[in-house]
């Protein structure tokens, strides 16, 4: 065969495998939207510090509706509203939870630094080729924490992994002050019966020209187990009716994030949190939205 024959039909198989493992990859994140019974379960695991004392085990549940809020062909964005009655007495709580993009082969990656800092780092096309970035955002669509891997497809398993620096964790930013970072390796992997997000969480101290400590570390597993979508109406009818508020809010960030540079973002503005300033709008107030979220931050 002809070279240049045989080096066509190189790339052109490797066009093809590459077209079938997106799909693939594709089918396996949309694979995690529906209606869910969630379980998180965390408990702290291996001591790094003299006399520290293990916290309690931590453990929770909910309902939770997850949803494609936008979609191109490079990025699948999914948003998690969750269901709570804790108390199973009066209205179902909804709450604007976390939010997750997929971004193939992105090469602009935000990495939490410390104290509402992020750092930009631009990844060349080599490095990400075939990847995904899995962008998680708070609750208000701040950043919290992205990485980059790669979907696998293999012995009948659907799963990826990837670690990265992140903020304290809802369940502890309010009661913690001994560490600032949390070192997250996630692991998401799709069963017939749902999917898990499983995590190996290292706890850590850091400071500016000092080498950072670890305190404790962390095991997480939170188990999504599919049910009847008709146990989210709720989460559903909420989020048709705010999807257009939430929309404007992610535009606003998606604009300052657009600068490819580092951000540093206030906690809170005369003692208010932004979600709860974005919360108590009315779901037609996309401007006032877009110019909330301007106010939290630094630069």
């Amino acid at each position: 065969m002809n070279p240049k024959n045989l080096l066509a039909l190189l790339a052109v198989g490797a066009t093809s495998f590459a077209l079938a493992q997106s799909k693939e990859d594709v089918k396996s994140i949309k694979a995690m939207t529906g209606c869910y019974e969630v379980s998180f379960n965390f408990a702290e695991t291996f001591v790094h510090q003299k006399d520290y004392e293990k916290k309690k085990n931590y453990r929770s549940g909910a309902l939770e509706w997850i949803t494609v809020a936008e979609e191109t062909p490079k990025k699948i964005e999914l948003q998690h509203i969750l269901i709570t009655n804790p108390q199973g007495k009066g209205k179902d709580a909804i709450v604007k939870h976390w939010r997750q993009d997929w971004i193939y082969e992105n090469t602009d990656l935000y990495s939490f630094d410390k104290d509402s800092k992020w750092k930009y780092k631009s990844l060349s096309p080599e490095s990400v080729k075939g990847q995904w970035t899995q962008a998680v955002y708070q609750v208000d669509d701040a950043p919290r924490y992205s990485g980059s891997g790669t979907w696998i497809h293999a012995d009948g398993r659907n799963y990826w992994e990837s670690s990265s620096d992140a903020p304290l964790p809802r369940r502890e930013y309010t009661t913690r002050k001994d560490y600032n970072v949390m070192n997250r390796t996630n692991h998401h992997e799709i069963y017939d019966w749902g999917w898990i997000h499983d995590q190996d969480n290292k706890k850590i101290v850091r400071k500016d020209g000092a080498a950072d400590q670890t305190i404790v570390e962390e095991k997480g597993l939170e188990y999504y187990k599919k049910v009847d979508d008709g146990k989210c109406i709720v989460a559903q009818t909420y989020w048709k009716e705010y999807a257009p508020l939430w929309a404007s809010v992610r535009q606003s960030w998606d604009e300052r994030l657009a600068q490819k540079k580092d951000l540093e973002v206030k906690p809170n503005v005369d003692d208010i949190f932004l979600y709860k300033d974005v919360m108590i709008l009315a779901p037609n107030q996309t401007k006032e939205a877009k110019e909330l979220v301007k106010n939290y931050i630094v630069k």
